[in-house]
């Protein structure tokens, strides 16, 4: 009596008939289908161990079953892209979903390499300076209505120079008598501290800070020796070679401020109206 040859799963004789080994053991193809095959992912039915089985993202596919999702064509050996779990063929998502290039009008195909500024985009090679007609990739830009500018194209055609050091100012800077300047240049002409964004004042055509300013050429207060700069308490009282601060224009006995009414000058002091009749009564 011969040995037996039996499917390990069923055992039923596999003597002429087909089977499949695993790990040594040998099944029945009914068996090895039912224990071993994927289920296809779009028609849910098993992959038959002598079908060919396509697989994405750990899900399986009949060959037939493998197909895009708007136009029905196989995706077996084409290009593909998966949308939300859904396959789409590259014509049908580039019409969908990929962006067109604003210059040729052409699509922007997944995967090219593209630019993208305020919601349009470009093929790299056709974002190109509208100067020198280069293509600008990955360099800066400048935007100037409907055109864009390599750096050195807008310096030589658009830019300002600094009036300081004859550079262009490709943005930005600082507008004073009607020049221009970087803000890095715009400087006080004592210190060098930067001016722009604070309070400065000039002598002619020069810049100085309030600081440097003020102890170079302001006017010192009669009362309280500080610089009259112009800023802050600006307003101020001026006497013959004197000035004062508003706040300090009081009378030098009884400290009443004297803003808008008369006044006694007495030497080096300034004296109200009731304190100026009170001497002549002494």
């Amino acid at each position: 009596m011969s040995d037996r040859f039996d499917c390990g799963e069923c055992k039923e004789s596999l003597y002429g008939r087909k089977y499949i080994q695993v790990e040594d053991v040998p099944h029945c193809i009914p068996c090895y289908d039912r224990l071993y095959a994927n289920t296809c992912q779009e028609c849910k039915e098993l992959i038959a161990h002598n079908a060919r089985e396509l697989f994405y993202e750990d899900r399986h596919y009949h060959q037939h079953c493998f197909r895009c999702f708007r136009c029905d064509r196989s995706l077996a050996d084409e290009p593909f892209t998966s949308q939300e779990e859904a396959l789409l063929c590259n014509d049908c998502y580039c019409n969908e979903f990929s962006s067109k290039c604003v210059a040729c009008d052409k699509t922007v195909m997944p995967g090219s390499k593209k630019l993208e500024y305020e919601g349009s985009a470009w093929h790299e090679n056709c974002f190109v300076c509208h100067g020198c007609e280069k293509p600008i990739g990955a360099q800066s830009f400048i935007p100037d209505k409907d055109h864009y500018y390599c750096v050195p194209c807008y310096e030589g055609r658009f830019a300002p120079q600094c009036s300081h050091c004859k550079k262009a100012l490709a943005t930005g800077g600082v507008s004073y008598k009607d020049e221009t300047w970087h803000k890095e240049c715009f400087v006080c002409t004592g210190c060098k501290i930067p001016l722009a964004g604070q309070p400065f004042t000039s002598q002619g055509d020069t810049p100085y800070c309030v600081k440097c300013f003020s102890s170079i050429y302001a006017q010192k207060c009669a009362s309280c020796n500080s610089p009259i700069t112009g800023f802050g308490e600006g307003k101020y009282i001026s006497f013959q070679d004197r000035q004062w601060h508003q706040p300090c224009f009081k009378c030098s006995r009884c400290s009443v401020s004297l803003v808008g009414a008369g006044f006694f000058p007495d030497r080096d002091q300034i004296l109200c109206g009731d304190c100026n009749n009170d001497q002549e009564d002494q």
